[in-house]
């Protein structure tokens, strides 16, 4: 898909190198939530078939697409966000040195795209951390609209996340 920019984004299947790209890349606080680290276990779910690696030409790795049941954060499903027939969940992350750089709309484009032509689901469902309004008003922006939030907690911290959805057809 071509943005604006002229940039070009393929998503492909992730192989291992980008597999472990990714794992050692570093956000900011407080975006550093989305440091995978060097966790085998993450590593493992980068490469189990739900993940797509998004290039830019060259072989550049701008970031991922995740679809299907790894793109939802533990907590929603017990609340019932879940839910609902023909919804595909997907997840994304970029990288960290392409956020805040007006190249969000583009990618997520392209993401969109590659989920109608590979699952054709009639809605797509993603969840954000709701501390991520730059995210989330990205999100907005595409057509998203919340549809509920759920708090996670994890050892002493608690964290809201917002669930939202958008029709595809």
């Amino acid at each position: 898909m071509t943005d604006s920019n002229n940039l070009r984004y393929e998503l492909r299947q992730m192989e291992e190198q980008n597999a472990r790209e990714i794992s050692g890349w570093k956000y900011e606080p407080p975006y550093d939530l989305y440091n995978m680290g060097d966790d085998p276990a993450g590593l493992q779910e980068l490469l189990d078939g739900s993940y797509y690696a998004v290039t830019l030409p060259g072989n550049q790795l701008a970031g991922f697409f995740c679809y299907g049941g790894n793109a939802r954060v533990p907590g929603g499903a017990e609340q019932g966000l879940y839910s609902g027939d023909n919804v595909l969940d997907i997840g994304l992350g970029m990288k960290p040195e392409f956020t805040g750089a007006g190249q969000g709309m583009d990618f997520l484009r392209a993401g969109i795209t590659f989920a109608e032509q590979q699952y054709a689901p009639a809605k797509l469902r993603l969840t954000v951390a709701a501390f991520n309004l730059r995210a989330a008003a990205l999100y907005r922006k595409a057509g998203f609209g919340l549809t509920g939030s759920f708090e996670r907690t994890r050892g002493d911290n608690s964290m809201e996340f917002l669930v939202m959805e958008r029709p595809l057809m």
